[in-house]
């Protein structure tokens, strides 16, 4: 247990372990900029099945697997920024996903492959036989913001050394 308090006055905030298990998560929120919200549409909505939330001329908000994905309208979005090397390979820099279960992460994988998205990074396995061997893969929407989705042979060694 983490217990974190203030000198003056006897504010603490605790927090349980079990709130950082594998198994048990906080949904994340996310917005990132677009420049066409019917190509975000097209994006999340059409080819990677993701259900559409409530929604304004200028934002949409999508159900990413129980997370909360907002795509924001911005007229001149700033991406990318950057790469940085990964196990041989160019990784954008910024970039989102989610750690899927195998079978969610080959479906989606044969969604993208299916719609015509090219890949940064082609579906493959990262550090094999290692701590925190994975499945990984890497596109970006039409917009460019960079996805990355993993799937993890052994959960519990996400955060393995």
């Amino acid at each position: 247990m983490l217990t974190f308090g203030h000198r003056s006055r006897n504010i603490g905030l605790v927090i349980e372990r079990e709130e950082f298990s594998v198994s048990i998560r906080p949904a994340v929120h996310l917005a990132v900029p677009v420049d066409d919200l019917s190509a975000a549409r097209a994006f999340y909505g059409t080819l990677l099945g993701l259900p559409e939330g409530r929604s304004s001329d200028h934002w949409v908000d999508w159900n990413l697997y129980g997370h909360q994905l907002v795509t924001h309208l911005v007229p001149d979005p700033v991406l990318p920024a950057g790469n940085s090397e990964v196990d041989d390979h160019d990784v954008p820099i910024p970039h989102f996903g989610l750690l899927l279960a195998a079978e969610a992460f080959h479906k989606l994988a044969g969604r993208v492959r299916a719609g015509g998205v090219s890949f940064l990074v082609e579906p493959y396995v990262r550090f094999p036989g290692q701590p925190g061997e994975q499945w990984t893969m890497f596109f970006r929407d039409p917009a460019g913001n960079a996805l990355e989705f993993k799937s993890f042979r052994d959960e519990s060694q996400v955060f393995a050394r």
